[in-house]
């Protein structure tokens, strides 16, 4: 078996998903960090992918087995990051720890029943339970207040698994 090494590939401006989606048609396996910011798109608070390191992603190949040619005339890329005619490699461990800080979000794990902690807002501090999802960025929640269970709706990016 060949040993496979991560590379960096540098992307056109603001195409690296694309680049990333016209790669994996290929066969190559992509890595292409990106996380979910809060912006305002026509009046109306909306989740946008943005990449971790825009114009740029991760690409493992092999040195002997892969083709590397396609590589450069995808739709997307620019080109595979080298120093004088040697692409660079990325450390196995550097991708594997990014791979998980750019973790799956905790609505697309929490289940109804789940305690949660409040990270922001007027209810920092204060433990929840998980009850739904309401759209895409916000979650009900049901918190313990005057003797009263009341419902809660706040944003994703507020809250955390116990």
């Amino acid at each position: 078996m060949t040993s496979r090494n991560w590379y960096v590939i540098q992307c056109k401006a603001k195409e690296s998903f694309r680049a990333a989606e016209n790669l994996e048609n290929q066969g190559f396996e992509v890595f292409h960090p990106f996380i979910q910011v809060e912006k305002v798109r026509q009046g109306k608070l909306k989740l946008i992918d943005e990449p971790l390191f825009p114009y740029y992603l991760f690409i493992h190949l092999s040195e002997v087995a892969d083709n590397w040619r396609p590589i450069r005339s995808t739709r997307g890329v620019l080109k595979l990051v080298s120093f004088g005619h040697q692409p660079v490699r990325v450390a196995d461990d550097l991708v594997e720890m990014l791979r998980e800080r750019v973790a799956p979000q905790p609505e697309d794990y929490l289940k109804a029943g789940d305690r949660v902690l409040i990270e922001e807002g007027p209810f920092k501090g204060l433990n929840a339970i998980f009850q739904t999802k309401k759209g895409e960025e916000r979650v009900i929640l049901l918190l313990d207040l005057l003797q009263k269970q009341q419902r809660l709706e706040v944003p994703v990016k507020a809250i955390r698994p116990l």
